[in-house]
């Protein structure tokens, strides 16, 4: 008997519908084969299948089944697809019925039970936008669901057994609620481990996050050891405006296909992102695959790199087109797709290897080919897609010792000035007047600007112009602008 099953592959943030295709032959050898380009983990359901069938209670057919996962030529991975071959089976030898339009996604375990699995949210989104009635997902996996997907009955089920009393019409458990953490639209300021308040000095660099933050500029920290530039980046993160409706979707969308949506309390309270990946991490894990990397885990966020020069040139490289354009394309061997990758870049460097080149604290023991083969690892087109570079200087002793952090400005302050100035940014015309033309044409002409130099340099002086509530670009807003586009040393 042929029974054909719905469900979805997962590629990158995106679902595919997949027919889960089930023959069982009373004729021929008994076997048990899954195709249609499975990977290993899908390949591996064929015993979690067996054992959890046989587990709850039914009797696993001695018959030739063939499993084709449609169409054959996508790639499919991941264990979400348990769930529909199991269903796929007994609906093949008789033993229930599955009305049309359901969808089943889960793992398995080998008692029966149903494992938690990540992308229950891209499945329920895939639900709704294909009009599927019904959706059988893990009952552990319920917290992913941060909406109920209009038009779709979601069944949570902790056991194949619940899945199968439900499509004899034996279950009526239906979730209706979603938790009510999941749809606040503010960021809870005490959440915050590190604030602009803590951080002693550095007002220079607090007065670049917050222009970075207003008009979403990547920028660049470079400073010596123990200057503080780790704990702005992470303070950064309590003047950001919190997340659109759409932007917290589609970071949602990211999280939930690597199933750690549920456990990001920051995300869920429309916190962006903050991604911190080590200089260790591989170029795979970074930039991703069949899977999201790091880059897209940090979409509408903020992407932290530490160490900057250390990581490797091919990652560092890898940033040209996500800072371009936001996205990133991905070709592998049988697949291709376009993962999101719009993130605000912050990075952060030592001036040398050894960090005291040009300090005052200690001597830099470097010699000047080590401290240009440091400094070339980050080439022109990655610098010019930096929009603000700030010096961050070790802070004096007697600014440490008798001065109190509370005395610097809030974060919450900050923010409040970030989101009008973001509100501003995306209403108002701001126009630059005559005198701000020939200022910007005369430093352009000095300082030899790319075209993306010039722009760029543009586009932070309307930020700042926002931000003092000016309507025009002065001179002093560009001026100001240029001060953030020096070298590194």
């Amino acid at each position: 008997m042929f029974v054909r099953i719905d469900s979805l592959a997962i590629q990158g943030v995106e679902t595919v519908p997949i027919g889960v295709e089930v023959n069982v032959a009373s004729r021929g050898f008994p076997t048990f084969d899954i195709v249609g380009l499975a990977t290993k983990a899908v390949s591996e359901s064929k015993e979690r299948v067996r054992a959890a069938i046989v587990n709850s209670g039914f009797t696993f057919p001695a018959k030739r089944i063939t499993v084709n996962l449609s169409p054959a030529d996508l790639p499919k991975e991941g264990t979400f697809n348990d769930l529909s071959i199991a269903v796929g089976i007994l609906a093949a030898t008789g033993e229930i019925n599955v009305s049309e339009k359901s969808l089943f996604f889960g793992e398995l375990s080998l008692d029966g039970s149903l494992n938690a699995t990540k992308g229950v949210f891209l499945a329920a989104l895939h639900a709704q936008a294909l009009g599927y009635k019904r959706l059988y997902i893990p009952n552990k996996s319920v917290s992913e669901l941060v909406v109920q997907p209009d038009g779709v009955s979601v069944f949570p089920a902790a056991y194949l057994t619940e899945v199968l009393d439900n499509l004899k019409g034996e279950g009526t458990k239906i979730m209706q609620k979603v938790r009510p953490s999941m749809t606040n639209n503010e960021t809870d300021e005490t959440d915050f481990d590190v604030k602009l308040e803590n951080i002693i000095g550095q007002y220079k660099a607090k007065r670049a996050l917050e222009i970075a933050a207003a008009g979403r500029h990547n920028i660049l920290l470079h400073g010596p050891p123990g200057a503080g530039k780790t704990m702005l980046a992470k303070a950064f993160r309590s003047i950001l405006p919190p997340l659109t409706k759409e932007e917290f979707f589609e970071s949602a969308r990211v999280y939930s296909a690597v199933g750690k949506l549920a456990e990001n309390k920051e995300l869920l309270s429309r916190s962006p992102p903050f991604r911190d990946p080590h200089h260790s991490c591989s170029f795979a894990g970074f930039v991703g695959g069949l899977q999201v990397g790091e880059i897209s885990l940090a979409h509408n966020g903020v992407l932290f790199m530490d160490e900057f020069p250390e990581f490797s040139r091919q990652i560092i490289e890898s940033l040209r087109q996500p800072l371009e354009e936001g996205s990133m394309r991905i070709s592998r061997k049988n697949f291709s797709a376009t993962l999101p990758a719009r993130f605000l870049l912050v990075a952060a460097m030592n001036p040398c290897p050894c960090g005291y080149y040009g300090s005052d604290v200690k001597e830099c023991v470097c010699f000047p080919y080590q401290i240009r083969n440091y400094r070339n690892k980050i080439s022109g087109p990655i610098l010019d897609r930096i929009d603000l570079f700030v010096d961050v200087p070790a802070v004096k002793n007697s600014e440490l010792v008798g001065q109190k952090a509370a005395e610097s400005e809030k974060s919450e302050d900050v923010r409040k000035r970030v989101v009008t100035a973001k509100e501003r940014l995306m209403s108002s015309n701001i126009t630059l007047n005559d005198q701000g033309k020939r200022f910007l044409r005369s430093a352009n002409a000095k300082l030899n600007l790319s075209a993306r130099s010039y722009f760029k340099v543009l586009e932070v002086s309307r930020t700042i112009a926002v931000l003092a509530g000016s309507d025009e670009i002065l001179s002093k807003h560009i001026a100001e602008a240029l001060q953030y586009r020096g070298d590194l040393g």
